[in-house]
Order: C-alpha cells, then sequence, then structure tokens
C-alpha cells in the first residue's frame, strides 16, 4: 500500500461508495451507554455537521471514529476499509484528521514548525533528525497550508503569542498535513469572537472541494453555514438527519435544542 502522504485528490474522489460508514454503533462505559445503534453514512467530500447539547454522545462518536475509544459493538468502515479493530495511528496514516476541544500544540514552537512538525509526522522521512534543507519540501508544503489558513502574517510568530483565535486556525492548518482524506472537527469555534466565527467559516468553506469533513459544534449558525447535512444526538442516538434548513426549521430540534425558536 501506497503512504497515506501521496494519495491525491482525484485518488479521493475515484473511491465508490462512502467515505465513512458506522454499523450499528455503541460504546458502553460499565452500565453507562454513551452511544447505541448509530448508524451514519458519509460520502467523499461531504462536510456534516453532528449538533446535539452536551452528554449527547458527539465526543464519544468522535473517539470511535478515530479508534481512541474502540466501540462496545458495531462496524467502522473508511473508504471501504473495515477498520473497527484498527489503532489510531492506522486511522491517520489511511488519512483520518482530528482536531481537539482543547489545542494541542508545541507553544514554545512557531505556527511554521508546529505545521512542519505535523507534516514530517505523517511523511516517510519522521524518524529522521536532520534539519530541514532550504528547498525541503515538507517546508514549503507547511507554508502553503499556513497560508490556507490565513496566517502567513504570523508565520514566525510563537504559538504562545497567538490569539486563541490564531490557535484554532493553526490546529486546522495541521489536520490539513499529509494530504487528509477526511477530517474531524471537534468544537473549533469555541471561545472564538464573532469575527473570529467568521474567519473560521470562511477557511472551511475554503478547503479542497475533495477533503470531506464531520464538525461537531455548539454553535448551530456556524454548523448550518459549513455542512451539506446535519444529525441531531440526543442521549447517544440519532434524532434527527436532514440538510440545514430542514433542521434548522423543525419543530422538534428547535423544542428540543433551541427552546422554540431559532434567530
Amino acid at each position: 500500500m501506497s503512504d497515506v502522504s501521496t494519495i491525491n485528490a482525484k485518488t479521493a474522489q475515484a473511491d465508490s461508495g462512502y467515505a465513512l460508514e458506522l454499523r450499528d454503533v455503541s460504546k458502553k462505559f460499565g452500565a453507562l451507554e454513551a452511544l447505541g445503534g448509530i448508524n451514519m453514512s458519509v460520502r467523499p467530500g461531504e462536510r456534516r455537521a453532528v449538533l446535539g447539547s452536551n452528554g449527547a454522545g458527539k465526543t464519544t462518536l468522535f473517539n470511535c471514529i478515530t479508534g481512541d475509544f474502540p466501540p462496545t459493538t458495531g462496524a467502522i468502515r473508511f473508504f471501504g476499509e473495515d477498520v473497527t479493530a484498527f489503532p489510531a495511528q492506522e486511522r491517520i496514516r489511511r488519512g483520518l484528521r482530528r482536531t481537539y476541544q482543547i489545542s494541542l500544540l508545541f507553544n514554545g514552537l512557531s505556527v511554521l514548525d508546529n505545521v512542519y512538525l505535523a507534516c514530517r509526522g505523517v511523511s516517510r522521512g519522521r524518524f529522521s533528525f536532520k534539519r530541514p534543507a532550504k528547498n525541503d519540501a515538507l517546508m514549503q508544503t507547511a507554508e502553503e497550508l499556513v497560508a490556507t489558513v490565513n496566517l502567513t502574517s504570523a508565520i514566525h510568530t510563537m504559538v504562545s503569542d497567538l490569539s486563541y483565535g490564531q490557535q484554532r486556525q493553526l490546529e486546522i492548518a495541521m489536520a490539513l498535513s499529509g494530504a487528509p482524506r477526511f477530517i474531524l472537527f471537534d468544537e473549533p469555534a469555541a471561545g472564538l469572537s464573532p469575527t473570529e466565527r467568521t474567519e473560521l467559516v470562511n477557511i472551511l468553506v475554503g478547503l479542497p472541494s475533495h477533503v470531506g469533513y464531520i464538525i461537531i459544534e455548539h454553535d448551530m449558525d456556524v454548523a448550518l453555514r459549513v455542512s451539506d447535512m446535519v444529525t441531531m444526538m440526543h442521549n447517544g442516538r440519532i434524532f434527527k438527519e436532514g440538510k440545514p434548513a430542514e433542521i434548522e426549521e423543525d419543530p422538534e430540534v428547535q423544542a428540543l435544542y433551541l427552546g422554540g425558536g431559532h434567530e
């Protein structure tokens, strides 16, 4: 099998069927059922929002998809391959990426260094201790990813000196390293100002069309603007699915999540 870093847009689009499939996935922690009978199919290039109140099972769902938590029952397929028993690193090698609610960055390094390390970590030379040369292809890729998330003006800034919104932008750049096929965004708008949220929406909408993603988000306005489909969760199960406009106008969704209305 070729290295995941060589997978390009054409390859991703050529895959038939679904990018991600969950079949009867459940997760129990002792007597607590955090997920129950989850069935979900996401096509290549699709942008899906997963919404729900705290405790709905959204983060547990992500942990099962990434391999951080093995599901108690059910199966997970990634671009047609059964990855249910695969560890997280094997799913990463196949093109799955994730961001987290809490930033996982190297505060003592620059923006460029963080993205370069992310690119290096999914490349064949990831175990090399050699310093990058001036014409290092991965360094050039890192610079392009920094530009993709509009951080070129801060490319040499230490992460500790970035605003919170800039740190979230940096996480997206790192998730884009190594030609990902699918990304899981875990509440990327949390803690952002209105201006930063607008910037985030522009970045997500502007991602390459072949890169699909699922976004967990409490800010419904952000979620509906960046998604093609919406899955609503409640008590560890799927409650509703539909287009953004359908979900926004659904009376049961409004009553359960939005207090009877949404503006």
